[in-house]
């Protein structure tokens, strides 16, 4: 019976920080987050269900055969745009979105006739209109301003995902040069037509096809349009723009499978795209937060009950193979049959990690791999240390000496999960690979290697020989350390690749502090061990377990900081750590002197700085504010960080804490 208790405990508890793990981590890593929308766009580009062409919005083309027509091909003739303009105003349509950029000029009476002609619709219009600089210089956008009428601007930018380049929103819109907002051409359209719209911005719900050969949309040639009927017209939004083979052609979901044309949509169409989206008050389909929650619940708890099960790696293998498939096939099933978007990396991350995290803890052969690291690391002497017991061992005795050292504390991330892929051989062996590079680095920056405990190092520098910037070689040898780890996971990935197997980065997080120990040989007179001994250690290894809870890497205490100014630090927290009655400023170690000059971490440290003197102050909407900024600028490694503060301030909101709080966290975990 309490086996089964405690199996129980541990089926619930792993399913719960499985859960939470995963979510967190599809939302918040990078690689995660852009995976699962790569494995969104292949179900947009083959799942989508067939839809007929949409009633509500048509596209006339400006094509090859129509710029065929004119003595030259840009800018598209104004006197032909003015003609074909006039007659789709006869038509009677209910509103005109006009993709074509203004930004120079033509022939002046063409000019002049394009302007009145616009002037004088009935129809609603507006125009492609922007004043980024990376799409028109100054002459341009004031030949742009001059041009075209405030009322008739919409701007003609894309939401492009940062990372790939790839539309994937409705670009609600921005203020402009003279502070006025200006909305996105698709909301400005749709609002001309009577869709209000919030300046929010929303996934772009792609238009299904009729077939594999037809457009979503019935697309007439610009030359052809004035001679159709008006019926063709009337009351329909009318999208005016180029599709010709090299211009204005954007990155697309599409593009995953189709590399061509296909994935590389025109403009106008994806602008017609959003308006038929907003038209129909259509929303993203994916699944919802409270869906999405019990489906990875769920994928996690089928993982912890097989992990139970403490079967050989064979059955899990082909039990795993077998649910991941039925989940990815019914989720491209959901696609393709109701349009909802199920995420699929995520569920899937929550199935393995339980599966793997409740077989590690509940059985003993992680245990036993681990006791044998422990044991085959108990000791390691600095090569400068040998030198100098060569040299006098008269120091082969009992005693120390009070001094002023900067410790580091460094230990290896979910290292039990790690350590049930290898049997004890194979940990060993991994062990090593992995201590060999961090030891280089602490070695190379003239550190003293105290002690390797199990899959943690303890590092010491200014003892045994005198280093009077031991702060800021404790500080490289954590970059250092950084870096080695980036090329150290890329070996593990490549391997991986070539032997088919699954690839999990190793993480690490380091504490470092400065202040005064008492170092020398500890031990009996039989058995010695040149170590540190003193209150300071004990801060470092509370500032090394610390970058758990704040999502860095490293973490560094005041003295360390004000030892080594230079360095790019963002500060962490006031912070009272587990067994201390005063509190401690932190901070995160994000470069050297490099980055600490340069321009785009100079603009985060100051959103960083202003977010925690806000946060102090509980001015939590200010905080929120600059948090919002600091995410903007931030590199991926401090993102975790954000996260923390959010639910902080989130928190703070419900629940304010008293009037004389004094900003201080209190760590309730070692």
């Amino acid at each position: 019976m309490k086996f089964k208790w405690r199996a129980l405990v541990v089926f619930a508890a792993v399913t719960l920080i499985v859960t939470a793990a995963a979510m967190v981590a599809a939302h918040k890593i990078a690689v995660l987050t852009q995976l699962e929308r790569i494995v969104a766009d292949i179900r947009i580009a083959t799942m989508l269900p067939p839809e007929p062409q949409d009633p509500n919005v048509v596209i006339v083309a400006i094509n090859e055969d129509t710029l065929k027509q004119f003595p030259y091909r840009s800018p598209v003739d104004r006197g032909f745009l003015a003609k074909l303009l006039a007659s789709l105003d006869a038509k009677k349509p209910r509103a005109i979105g006009l993709d074509v950029l203004f930004d120079q000029a033509t022939e002046p009476d063409k000019d002049k006739a394009l302007k009145d002609t616009m002037a004088a619709l009935k129809t609603p219009l507006h125009v492609s209109y922007s004043d980024n600089r990376q799409f028109v210089d100054s002459a341009q956008l004031k030949y742009l301003n001059d041009f075209l009428p405030p009322r008739l601007r919409a701007r003609a930018e894309f939401a492009v995902d940062p990372v790939d380049g790839t539309v994937r929103w409705i670009f609600p819109g921005a203020e402009g040069t003279d502070g006025k907002y200006i909305p996105g051409l698709a909301r400005a359209v749709a609002a001309s037509a009577g869709i209000k719209t919030p300046a929010v911005q929303e996934e772009i719900v792609w238009h299904g096809r009729p077939d594999s050969k037809t457009s979503p949309f019935k697309i007439y040639p610009a030359h052809v349009a004035p001679l159709l009927p008006a019926s063709w017209f009337a009351g329909k939004v009318v999208m005016i723009g180029e599709i010709v083979s090299l211009t204005d052609r954007h990155r697309t979901p599409f593009h995953v499978v189709y590399p061509g044309l296909r994935g590389q949509l025109p403009g106008v169409e994806i602008h017609a795209d959003a308006v038929a989206q907003l038209l129909a008050g259509h929303h993203s389909q994916r699944l919802d937060l409270t869906g999405e929650i019990l489906l990875v619940l769920f994928m996690a708890a089928l993982g912890a009950g097989f992990g139970l099960l403490h079967r050989h790696f064979g059955f899990y293998l082909a039990v795993g193979a077998v649910i991941l498939v039925v989940l990815w096939v019914a989720g491209f099933a959901a696609t393709y049959f109701t349009g909802v978007m199920v995420p699929l990396l995520e569920p899937s991350v929550a199935f393995l990690l339980s599966l793997w995290g409740t077989d590690a803890i509940t059985g003993r052969q992680a245990r036993r791999q681990r006791e044998f690291i422990q044991s085959a690391f108990a000791r390691y002497l600095n090569p400068q240390l040998v030198k100098r017991l060569a040299d006098d061992p008269g120091m082969l005795k009992l005693g120390g000496e009070m001094r002023d050292l900067t410790l580091m504390f460094s230990d290896i991330r979910s290292f039990t999960t790690i350590s049930e892929r290898f049997n004890a051989q194979e940990l060993t062996h991994f062990v090593n690979r992995f201590m060999t590079p961090m030891s280089d680095a602490i070695l190379a920056a003239g550190g003293t290697i105290d002690k390797y405990m199990g899959d943690a190092i303890m590092a010491f520098w200014n003892a045994p020989v005198d280093d009077p910037a031991h702060a800021e070689h404790a500080c490289r040898a954590a970059l250092a350390m950084r870096s080695e780890l980036v090329r150290f996971n890329a070996g593990l990935k490549a391997e991986a690749e070539a032997a088919h197997h699954p690839y999990t980065a190793v993480r690490i997080g380091i504490g470092i502090n400065t202040g005064e120990c008492c170092v020398g040989n500890m031990g009996t007179p039989q058995r010695l061990n040149y170590s540190v001994l003193g209150d300071e250690v004990n801060v470092c290894s509370r500032l090394e377990g610390q970058s758990k809870t704040y999502g860095v890497d490293i973490v560094v205490n005041e003295p360390t900081a004000n030892e080594c100014p230079g360095f790019a630090y963002l500060e962490l927290d006031l912070i009272l750590v587990k067994g201390k009655t005063k509190p401690v400023r932190i901070f995160t170690l994000v470069g050297d002197e490099a980055v600490a000059t340069n321009p785009a971490f100079v603009a985060l440290k100051i959103s960083h700085d202003a977010l925690l003197a806000a946060y102090r102050a509980q001015q939590w909407a200010e905080a929120r504010r600059h948090l919002h900024a600091c995410r903007a600028e931030a590199p991926e490694l401090v993102m975790p960080f954000y996260a923390l503060y959010e639910h902080r301030i989130r928190e703070f909101e419900a629940a304010p804490p008293p009037p004389d709080w004094d900003g201080v966290y209190t760590a309730t975990v070692k």
